[in-house]
This record gives structure tokens, sequence and C-alpha cells, in this order.
């Protein structure tokens, strides 16, 4: 398989984890050509950088003697007085907070990034897209995320850029987050890769994931599900196939109409409907957002090969730092409990 038989990100080691219901690609209607009824899993067939000692991670350090919380960083894009601002909302309650690359919303590079987050007391974990780079750029920036203080890489081949956003500007798509993941290896970089449980095929995706692992991954950070039961269902598929690397699972955070919403935007992630209504309907939103996700936690938290939990959303729709303070009760409550 390969960007030449139709896939728009020029995948390799497809499918990403945007792929629709009925199989059709995030970008447009056309069929994704990883996930067709014949298709197989591409399988990792180069060398895997190997590591004289582990990479040095906090988070990973805290994973081997218990559960690990792992926190959305939801900022305005350029603000670094705010993105300290939440980083020190947040510190106390998490291990470690996920720094994205968002498809609408441009922000500085992550390298600075990460520098800005360590300097406000924070844990970076930094997720490098490949829609914006070139394989040179890549390489930098892995350079510099070994300088700025990052705990470790989440790479993913990323969304295409939002309608609107920057329309002129070429979208790269230089590698796929597999191929990533082993240059981030190599740079001696704690690595991490999504997967999507629930995103189609669903049958290929431990498989995927084992994929993943061979070409240098530490760490999984899986997707949205609409039960803890499908993950674990999908981490006990990984598993037998010999995936021995520990998951990080999502919990959705939501205390409002905004915030839920955003989280069931996307394809390949899905929620459980009834529970978004339960908590939108309750007489004290906030709180029912925050007691779901907490249940939500715990119940990952009990499957065997679970490590932590990414609380993962805006979390409130009243801004940044009051999304910032959900989560942080939520990390707290989860964190008295382990």
């Amino acid at each position: 398989m390969s960007d030449e038989q139709g896939c728009p990100k020029r995948m390799t080691y497809g499918p990403c984890g945007g792929v629709r219901d009925d199989a059709s690609c995030e970008l447009d209607q056309r069929p994704c050509p990883f996930a067709q009824p014949r298709a197989e899993v591409v399988r990792w067939t180069e060398p895997t950088a190997p590591l004289p000692t582990g990479p040095s991670s906090r988070l990973l350090d805290a994973a081997r003697s218990g559960p690990v919380v792992l926190s959305d960083l939801t900022t305005r894009a350029y603000d670094a007085a705010g993105l300290a601002a939440v980083v020190d909302v947040l510190r106390g309650s998490c291990d470690a907070v996920l720094v994205g690359e968002h498809q609408n919303r441009p922000d500085f590079p992550p390298a600075l990034m990460a520098m800005l987050v360590a300097q406000a007391g924070g844990t970076p974990w930094m997720t490098l897209t490949c829609r914006d780079r070139n394989r040179v750029v890549l390489e930098q920036e892995l350079a510099g995320l070994a300088l700025a203080g990052a705990d470790g890489v989440l790479c993913v081949t990323g969304d295409v850029r939002a309608p609107g956003v920057r329309p002129g500007v070429t979208q790269v798509f230089d590698l796929d987050g597999t191929r990533l993941a082993a240059r981030a290896r190599e740079c001696g970089h704690a690595v991490a890769v999504p997967e999507a449980p629930a995103a189609v095929p669903r049958a290929l995706r431990p498989a995927r994931l084992l994929q993943k692992q061979r070409a240098g991954a530490h760490l999984a950070v899986l997707n949205h599900v609409a039960t803890p039961g499908e993950v674990a269902d999908f981490v006990t598929a990984a598993r037998a196939l010999g995936v021995g690397i520990p998951a990080i699972a999502a919990v959705a955070v939501y205390t409002d109409e905004r915030s839920a919403r955003v989280l069931q935007r996307f394809p390949g992630l899905h929620l459980e409907d009834a529970r978004v209504e339960a908590v939108l309907e309750a007489r004290d939103v906030r709180e029912a957002g925050i007691e779901a996700a907490v249940a939500e936690a715990r119940a990952l938290l009990a499957i065997e090969g679970v490590v932590g939990v990414n609380l993962s959303g805006l979390g409130s729709g009243a801004g940044e730092l009051a999304g910032a303070r959900v989560k942080a009760e939520i990390g707290d409550r989860i964190r008295e409990g382990r």
C-alpha cells in the first residue's frame, strides 16, 4: 500500500484514525484505500532503532508504579501568558500535559511550546504532526524537542487543515505517523503513537498498533470509544497479537453543550450518546460532567494493559481556564483514588 493508491495524506502505514463509519476518507467522500473489505495491515519491515537504555521519561517511569493522568492542554494560539496560566492550573492534578497540534488553529512550533510548558512547571508530551513539515523540518523539531524539555513525543500523521484555514498553503505529509515514530525513537525520545479502536476498519486496528510498536513506539494513546468494554476488547486483542506497550485511554471531558458537541463531531471518535445527554440534562451540568469523567476513568484504569487516562476535550465552553479547572478537578479525584 502506498500514497499512489489513493490516500490524500500520502500514507504508507495507514489508515489514519479519521476514517468515517462508511469507510470513506475524512477529507472527502473517496473510499479510504486502507479500509476496504480486502485490505490488510501494512507490515513494518524497516529496522527498529535499538536503545541501550530506556528513554528518559517521567510519565513512563510513573506508569511503571501506578496509574497516570495525562491532561490535554487547551490554550489560545500564540498566547504564552495564557499557556502559563493554564499549565499552572493543571500541573498539580496530572502527571503530564498533552500538547496538541490543531487543524484549525496554528500555534507556536512544538519545541517552543515544550519549553513554555516546562518553564511553567508542567511536564510536556508534545504532539508532532506531518501536515505542515517535510522530513528535514520534522527532524529539526525532534532535535529541538530534546533540548526544550519534552518528556515524550506523540507521533501522528495529523488531520488535514480545516476548511478556510490558510487555504493557499501546501499541506506536506512527507511522512506518516508510523515512520515519524521510528525517527523519534532514533533521536532517543519516549515515543507515543495514537490508535482509534472505534474507527473503521476496527478488526485491523489491534494489528496496526503492533506495527507501530515494531516501528519503535513505547506507549499507545487511544482515541475515544463509547464504552470501557470496547477498550478492553481492543487491548485484549492487541496483547494477543504481541503488543506489549502500555496504553493510555481517552476520557471525554465536557461540562456543557459546546464542549460535548466538539467531541462528537470528529470521524473515528465515538461517545456514548445516552451518557452525553444525561450529563447535559442534569441540574448541575458541571458536576455531572466531572462525575461522568471520573467514573469513566476508573472503569478504564481497571483494564489490564491500561496504565493511564488522557483527559481529553475542551472541558468547558466557558474558556481555557474554566476548562483547565474542570480537568484539574477530575485529575485530583482520580489521583485521590489511585
